[in-house]
């Protein structure tokens, strides 16, 4: 396990800083099966057993453990499979994995996109996007935060049209789309900043899976360019080549 370096009246609370210290050990692999007991994880933090309740209580409610009564509190491993293929969506592999998602929309608007953006979808320096925001839900639970450009005029209304099919891949076939390509998918692991790991329900020093996607027609046109902000205590990326 990591050190336990737990620094009074450092800015953040005891109870917080053993909760991200316990769960980076449960993403590095190094705390698997069940957790030490109450009394073992308050020696070896030099707490009261009350402090780790509360730590242990947020990693529940986080979804990396779970409590099985008579037997303790485990390490969960149903980390939700993203397959990323040529013709997949985050969607398909929740299906597959008979789990219930959804697509919670926030908001949009329309903006010029940053050089790099534009570029990626073939558009002018000059040319606007439709933006939305949105939230990754699955089992009621909030795995990943979305943004994504559609061009315009191109996709004039299809902020409507998403949030009444509650999926991208129902909104876009209503456009004219009913099939896509994946032409690129980049994917790095960084730290969440503080918006983003609170929409996430997880510590900011817990690092988040970060994909940015770029999707075809059937012609070859780009015509989406989305960033997504994963949970890495909820979410494992599996790639499939066609």
């Amino acid at each position: 396990m990591s050190e336990n370096l737990i620094v009074r009246q450092a800015g953040t609370t005891v109870w917080k800083q053993i909760q991200e210290s316990l769960g980076s050990d449960i993403l590095a692999g190094r705390l698997l099966g069940r957790l030490p007991n109450e009394t073992e994880l308050a020696e070896r933090f030099a707490v009261n057993r009350h402090t780790v309740r509360q730590a242990v209580k947020a990693l529940v409610e986080q979804g990396m453990v779970e409590v099985v009564h008579g037997r303790g509190t485990f390490v969960r491993e149903d980390f939700l499979d993203y397959r990323i293929g040529r013709r997949t969506r985050l969607a398909h592999s929740v299906v597959k994995a008979r789990r219930v998602g959804k697509s919670e929309i926030l908001g949009w608007e329309s903006v010029r996109p940053p050089a790099d953006i534009a570029a990626l979808l073939e558009l002018s320096s000059r040319a606007k996007t439709l933006a939305i925001d949105s939230l990754d839900v699955v089992d009621g639970k909030v795995i990943g935060v979305c943004t994504q450009y559609f061009p315009l005029p191109r996709f004039e209304g299809f902020g409507e049209a998403y949030r009444e099919a509650g999926k991208t891949h129902v909104a876009l076939a209503r456009f004219g789309i009913p099939q896509f390509q994946r032409k690129l998918s980049r994917i790095t692991a960084r730290m969440p900043g503080s918006e983003v790991a609170q929409q996430l329900g997880q510590p900011a020093s817990l690092p988040i899976l970060y994909v940015e996607t770029v999707y075809v027609d059937q012609e070859g046109k780009p015509f989406e360019y989305g960033i997504s902000s994963f949970s890495s205590a909820a979410v494992q990326l599996v790639i499939e080549p066609d």
